[in-house]
């Protein structure tokens, strides 16, 4: 799950049922804004179903808290290499938030990263991608 700022929304849904119905398996979540100390929305949620379970992984940008900025697809990238190893065990991407920029920069980030780690040509990384979408194992909600 990839949902920056206010895109953190509908997984915190998602999060909330698996925990009501006793859900099982991994999942990872990539949340991010400008400021952790006061745009973490939901901080103490978010990390109680860590530490619960409910939320197996969380990964955190706050792109304006040190001088280089780190956004989520900079966590993605970082983590390239398990998150594409997610994908190859069967694992869905979701992502919600910002249409303009944070889609669009998501999307290079996941194209990358399959092509590194798939050892691949572009037009393959595209390929793979246009399948997981086939699959709706890729889904945007973005606006």
């Amino acid at each position: 799950m990839i949902g920056p700022g206010t895109g953190i929304a509908p997984f915190r849904g998602f999060l909330h049922e698996r925990a009501a119905s006793g859900a099982t398996g991994p999942n990872w979540l990539f949340f991010g804004d400008q400021h952790a100390a006061s745009d973490f929305i939901y901080r103490e949620e978010l990390e109680a179903m860590q530490a619960s379970g409910v939320l197996t992984r969380l990964d955190l940008a706050f792109s304006r808290d040190q001088v280089e900025k780190v956004y989520v697809q900079t966590r993605m990238r970082e983590q390239g290499a398990e998150l594409y190893s997610w994908l190859e065990q069967g694992g869905y991407l979701y992502v919600c938030g910002d249409a303009t920029r944070m889609a669009k920069d998501v999307e290079h980030a996941l194209h990358e990263i399959v092509q590194a780690h798939r050892g691949c040509s572009e037009a393959e990384a595209d390929e793979y991608i246009a399948a997981l979408k086939r699959e709706k194992r890729y889904v945007r909600d973005v606006y």
